[in-house]
C-alpha cells in the first residue's frame, strides 16, 4: 500500500466510515480515531447546542499538507493520515485518523496532529447558544491567542 494523505474542508456531513476506509491498509495493525464533538457545556446560564466554523480555506489545505508532511517526517512509520473538517454549523466537528504498522505511533501523531491544527491552521470556531447568543473562541495554543501571551510580554 501506498502512504496516502487524503485532507478535506466540507459543510457536508463526515462518514467516519469512509475516514477508517481511507487509512485502512493490510500492513498496519493500529488505526488511531480522533472525533471531535460539541460539548454542551453550561456557561453563565447558557448551554452550547453547536458551533459554527470557518476557515481560510486554501490557507487551511496549505497548513494541512505541511501538518501532515511534519508528522511523517516524526513517525516515517506512519502509513495513512486522513483529516477532515466541517465548516458551517455542526455537531460532531471532525474525524482524524492515523494508520500506522503499531499503535505507539499512529497514538503521538494524531495527538500531534491535534496540537498543530489547534496552534496553526486557520479554522475558526464560534459557539451557538441555547439563548441564541454566540461567542467566537480562540485556541490557547495559538501563537496570537491572548490567552497564550506570556507574562514577560505585559508592561
Amino acid at each position: 500500500d501506498a502512504a496516502s494523505t487524503p485532507t478535506s474542508l466540507s459543510r457536508d456531513w463526515l462518514s467516519v466510515q469512509e475516514v477508517v476506509d481511507a487509512v485502512s491498509s493490510s500492513s498496519c495493525g493500529a488505526i488511531s480515531v480522533f472525533i471531535g464533538t460539541t460539548r454542551e457545556d453550561e456557561l453563565d446560564g447558557r448551554k452550547v447546542i453547536g458551533l459554527e466554523y470557518e476557515a481560510y480555506e486554501l490557507m487551511a489545505q496549505s497548513e494541512f499538507t505541511k501538518l501532515c508532511a511534519d508528522i511523517r517526517e516524526r513517525w516515517p512509520t506512519v502509513t495513512h493520515i486522513c483529516v477532515h473538517h466541517r465548516l458551517g454549523w455542526v455537531r460532531p466537528v471532525l474525524p482524524w485518523q492515523i494508520s500506522s504498522p503499531h499503535r505507539h505511533d499512529s497514538q503521538q501523531a494524531i495527538q500531534r496532529c491535534i496540537d498543530q491544527l489547534k496552534a496553526n491552521i486557520p479554522i475558526w470556531k464560534k459557539e451557538v447558544y441555547d439563548t441564541q447568543d454566540s461567542s467566537w473562541k480562540e485556541n490557547a495554543e495559538c501563537s496570537w491567542s491572548t490567552r497564550n501571551k506570556s507574562s514577560s510580554e505585559s508592561v
